[in-house]
């Protein structure tokens, strides 16, 4: 059975990435990011960890806005307007963290400048 590189990894593999989010994590979703055929995972995962996030009893809302800050930061251009409409999906705090984090990157502006 031949599964290809597009099944691994799954999206609960990377939304707990992106929970954790240490230097081996972050290693992880800068390779993740690099492959244009992985792209759906990452987003699956993107939209799986804020919503884990959302319904959690504890909000760390601080760590969201640093994960929206480092994805802007390193996600490839062709993402960036993906991870904006991720952030925008929800008006929860969770996903308004994530949008300020991430809008704080300038991430969005450098893929698309204004000209």
């Amino acid at each position: 059975m031949n599964a290809g590189p597009a099944s691994f990894p799954d999206r609960d593999t990377v939304a707990d990435k992106l929970s954790v989010f240490g230097e081996a994590d972050q290693a992880f979703i800068r390779l993740l990011m690099e492959n244009l055929e992985q792209d759906e995972r990452m987003m699956e995962g993107l939209y799986r960890c804020l919503d884990i996030a959302s319904e959690a009893r504890f909000l760390n809302s601080l760590k969201l806005e640093k994960l929206g800050h480092w994805l802007g930061s390193e996600a490839p251009a062709r993402l960036q307007m993906r991870l904006m409409e991720a952030a925008r999906s929800s008006q929860h705090p969770a996903y308004q963290a994530f949008r300020t984090g991430l809008t704080k990157s300038g991430g969005l502006e450098r893929a698309f400048p204004k000209a």
